[in-house]
Parts: structure tokens; sequence; C-alpha cells
């Protein structure tokens, strides 16, 4: 099976959530935001090395975006950085991919994962995509590995399953077959979700194979087929760049949930508790870290506080800090844009960092 394994990871995001660290010109998934000497997207990377080797990874992101991933990911194959000349959501990029991929290997069968995600339990997370590529190999199923909610949280999609689990040639599994996709719910669902045991968040990680989804793209959205369909000429030679640049931009806006997760009949999950957080906010990151004895998470040594609990402190390394007085705020600077911000109103920060390019100009976006 491992032959026939390819890993695409998505890193074409701006993360405008967690602004201003996180910038059109270095986004979230560049960024050492954990702490660790590596990105986000290494991390990633590294991750699912375990999966397959090296050749088998491609990394999608925005044509901007290139140079970064060159230099972070130094062994990732040049024809393997997807380049998308517009951001047209998840559906186009995974099509342009999977018939890409498709044309190297038919039988590919296919890891989407985003870039940017942190994944605490690595051993059980990789068991369970090897559990899902085992079965998508052998069925026509479209995956999404599920994550086990552990709160009501109205920031995530929910999937709601059937109970039973699916049996194959080794037996039963850990798979389930999908009901339905639910969207973003009031908290009153969501502890509703939570309380019936099953609904999972949807993480957008997904397993299938390259065959399956072009089945799926050919039945539910087949303007999208005929566009990259277009492209087998050309994909995997030197005219694949000018043929993107060209056509994908005419591709709708559309998220492979819409465009085909909600419509097929052959979508399955597997629920799972890896530790998983989508990192989507300064709150998440803070939820996540390792904090001092306040309840602080800081990411430098020259610090003196004061009276400052359950904040979250992102400064450049080379910065020295003097904070009395602050509980439950975001600082962040980032060498040219500084960030003071109750963490209970972080959900203003999209439209601060709007506001700050319209009245200051487009280096702050």
């Amino acid at each position: 099976m491992k032959n026939n394994t390819y890993i695409l990871i998505m890193a074409g995001g701006v993360g405008s959530r967690f602004w201003p660290k996180s910038r059109n010109h270095f986004p979230k998934q560049f960024i050492d935001i954990l702490g660790m000497g590596k990105s986000l997207l290494q991390l990633t990377y590294e991750r699912f090395l375990n999966i397959c080797p090296n050749d088998q990874i491609f990394i999608l992101t925005n044509e901007s975006y290139s140079d970064l991933v060159a230099e972070q990911l130094p062994t990732v194959l040049k024809a393997n950085i997807l380049l998308e000349p517009s951001r047209n959501n998840t559906a186009p990029c995974i099509a342009y991919a999977i018939y890409k991929i498709g044309q190297l290997n038919p039988d590919a069968n296919i890891v989407v994962a985003p870039s940017d995600h942190l994944i605490l339990k690595e051993d059980i997370f990789l068991d369970k995509i090897k559990q899902a590529l085992n079965f998508s190999s052998k069925n026509d199923a479209l995956l999404t590995l599920g994550i086990t909610p552990t709160r009501p949280d109205t920031g995530y999609g929910y999937i709601q399953y059937q109970e039973a689990s699916i049996k194959n040639q080794e037996g039963l599994n850990e798979i389930k077959k999908v009901n339905a996709f639910m969207e973003k719910p009031v908290l009153a669902k969501a502890e509703e979700y939570l309380k019936s045991g099953d609904y999972v968040w949807n993480a957008g990680i997904f397993i299938w194979s390259a065959g399956s989804l072009k089945k799926a793209f050919e039945k539910y959205a087949p303007e999208i087929t005929a566009l990259f369909e277009s492209g087998l000429p050309f994909y995997n030679t030197p005219d694949e760049a000018n043929f993107i640049a060209e056509k994908y931009p005419l591709s709708p806006n559309i998220s492979i949930d819409y465009a085909i997760l909600e419509k097929a009949d052959n979508v399955y999950t597997i629920p799972a508790d890896i530790g998983w957080s989508d990192l989507g906010t300064w709150a998440s990151l803070h939820a996540v870290g390792e904090k001092d004895i306040d309840n602080n998470m800081v990411n430098l040594t020259k610090i003196n506080l004061k009276d400052t609990n359950n904040c979250i402190i992102h400064l450049p390394n080379d910065k020295a800090a003097v904070i009395r007085g602050l509980d439950n705020y975001i600082v962040v600077d980032d060498g040219e844009v500084l960030l003071i911000y109750p963490k209970s109103d972080e959900q203003e920060i999209k439209q601060v960092a709007k506001d700050m390019v319209s009245e200051h100009g487009i280096k702050y976006a």
C-alpha cells in the first residue's frame, strides 16, 4: 500500500485570526508559533514522513509562497510544490492535485491535510491514517478523520455518523458511515451534539483514492471536472504551469465540503482523539501552549511580569518586555505592528486587521 500512498498538504491560507504575527507575506503555517524551533508546516511535513517517502508528499500553496515552501522544506521536490494563482477555496486545489497525482499513479491513495494544525498524539493519528488508507484502497469511499469533541465548541463544523462500525476483510474496524455534515452550531445545539456522542468535529483531514474522488467530482461538480480534465495533456510536463495560470482562476470558489462531501453517499469518518487543535485563534494557542504559574503563555525569556494573568505574550526573541496589570490579554509584536487586545474579544481581530489596512495601507495586511 505504501507505494500508492501520497500526501497533499494544503499550505495556502493567510491565517488572518493570528494577525499581526500572521500576515499576507508570512502567514501562520510558516511561523514557529509554538516556540519549538520549527514552523507548523515543517512539523506537519515531518509527521507525514512516517506515512510515505518525501517524493510522494505534495505541498499545495499560493504562488506567492513558493519560495517560503522551498526554503522551509528543502527536501520536497520542486515538481511537488503545486502553486495556485488564485485563492478559490479547497475544491479546486484538491481537484488540481488529484488529477496531477492520478496521472503519475492511477492507483494513488491520497491523504489531504491542512499544514497548520497541532496534533499532540501523533502515534494515534498515524494509526488512524493508516487504517483509513487501508479502507480507501479497497473501497469506493471518501473518508474524513473526525475529531472526538471535548467541549461544545461553536467554532467548528460537525459530522454526524451512524453508530455501527463498518466491516471489511479484516473484520470490524473504527470506520463509521456519515449521516450528515452540520454547520457551525449555536451553543445549545453544540451541547446537544456533545451529549449525543455520535458527532465529531470536521477537521478537514481527508483520505481517498484518486479514482474515488474523480468519480465524485464527475457526479457532483462536473464543471470542476471539465476544467481540470482539460489539463491532462499538461500535468507533469513543462506546460503545466502555463495551463494552471490560465485556467485555475476560472474554477469556482467552493469548498470540498460543499462541492462533494455534503452531496455524496459514500462518505465515512473515523472518530479520533489525537490531541488536535486547528490553532485558529490566539486563544486556541494559549489553551494548548505551556504556561507559567499565572497561566501566561510567554515566548521570550527577557521579561518582567507583575500582576499579569491568563495572557498570551508573543514578542520578538531579541526584545525585552516589562508588563504589569494585565488579565486575559493578547500581547503580540511582529516587529512592525503591536497588538494589545482583550482575549475575550479576539473575534474582532480579523476586522481590526482590515481596518488597519483600509486606514493605513496594504503593508499592514
